[in-house]
């Protein structure tokens, strides 16, 4: 029987050992777990990030895992793994992973229009949901019957990131399919609206089927679930203040994941060890399909083309940014809401990432520091996502 004072010597030399545990990081070096806890915890208090969490992955598995800060800075509530974040465009990774399954199955071809799976034009079709599945708006378009799979992955579509953003609030295309990049959540929905008609499936049970549950992910979905009352994370804006928790979306491809630290990171694990999809698929979604070159991923900068990003060929593959770096390919995937601000990136042939989940206005802040103290990822083109360093913003 293990007495009280030999449990606190064990407890004690777990801790120890896990303290002095050492991070790899890209170029070679090391960092310590104990050291990396002081440096994130730094950054976070500098910056006023509410809540943070980063996992940081060696070898292509989770090697290190700390929560910083609080899931409800009022009530004080600490985050841990097991907290439900709401995912928002992480959630496009998920569902490439999904695609890229389903290619994998013989069940859609990355390159067959979308519009021929169908047996009436999709703007027929009577909406079934609040707006996302209503295309009524293109009876008129000549150019969406060309889009396909691979389109909508890679951002090519020609759609706008979100109708409600255009001046009448209605969906077309304004770039022709396939001819340039531009951010589309309306893509990547428009090819889930199809392949739930083409396989008679909701999207979340094909989530369930051929993402969550093979990955272990059993506390993640595209909608809001009763069981995560109980444990989740309330986004607070840059001055410390609380968003009203959006639980009523609808499932979406684009946006609508909840997920929490410990899913996450089984997620990025299954990715990195081909346990959803092959080596071979795997390669074919982190491969380039078209050159990024505008001089930000969003607003009046988008549309102004630069070679900044020459030296990393920025590009996107299949539902995931790309960089090319001395240490191989760097596949990355943002998310931006109100209150929550994600960023991962994984390096496949060295079995390095890292990911952050935050539920705060001010994590993007630290994003950059974040990068390079953990892995030594000083690859991400951070100005290119908006990522300002907290020590460049102007504070009050």
């Amino acid at each position: 029987m293990v007495n009280f004072f030999t449990l606190c010597i064990f407890l004690s030399a777990f801790t120890l050992g896990a303290s002095a545990q050492k991070i790899k990081r890209l170029n070679g070096t090391t960092i310590e777990a104990k050291m990396l806890d002081q440096k994130i915890d730094a950054l976070v208090k500098a910056a006023q990030v509410q809540g943070l969490v980063v996992t940081v992955f060696n070898d292509n598995k989770s090697v290190y895992q700390r929560a910083f800060g609080y899931k409800n800075a009022v009530t004080k509530e600490p985050i841990n793994g097991s907290t439900n974040f709401y995912g928002a465009s992480l959630s496009k990774a998920v569902f490439a992973v999904l695609v890229m399954k389903l290619v994998e199955e013989g069940k859609i071809d990355l390159d067959k229009p979308l519009q021929s799976y169908l047996p009436k034009p999709i703007y027929t079709y009577k909406p079934q949901t609040k707006w996302h599945d209503d295309f009524s708006d293109l009876k008129e378009d000549s150019l969406y019957a060309r889009i396909t799979a691979r389109m909508c992955l890679a951002h090519t579509s020609g759609f706008p990131n979100w109708r409600w953003f255009e001046p009448d609030k209605k969906l077309r295309v304004k770039l022709s399919p396939g001819s340039r990049y531009s951010y589309s959540g309306e893509g990547l929905v428009y090819l889930q609206v199809v392949l739930e008609k083409l396989l008679g499936k909701p999207m979340e049970q094909l989530m369930q089927e051929k993402v969550f549950g093979p990955a272990g992910m059993a506390q993640s979905s595209y909608t809001w679930q009763p069981r995560f009352e109980a444990d989740h994370a309330v986004g607070h804006t840059s001055s410390g203040e609380l968003y009203k928790k959006d639980k009523d979306n609808e499932a979406r491809a684009a946006s609508t994941l909840e997920t929490t630290p410990d899913d996450y990171a089984r997620f990025i694990s299954a990715v990195l060890q081909h346990k959803i999809i092959s080596q071979g698929t795997t390669s074919e979604m982190f491969r380039p399909q078209i050159r990024i070159r505008s001089a930000r991923q969003f607003g009046p900068l988008s549309l102004k083309d630069t070679t900044a990003y020459d030296g990393i060929t920025l590009s996107y593959g299949l539902g995931w940014g790309l960089i090319q770096t001395p240490h191989g390919t760097g596949a990355f995937k943002e998310g931006h809401s109100e209150g929550f601000q994600h960023y991962s990136i994984i390096f496949p042939e060295q079995g390095t990432g890292v990911v952050i989940l935050s539920n705060s206005d001010n994590a993007e802040s630290i994003f950059k520091a974040l990068l390079e103290v953990s892995i030594g990822d000083t690859y991400t083109p951070w100005n290119w996502n908006g990522y300002t360093p907290y020590t460049q913003k102007s504070r009050p």
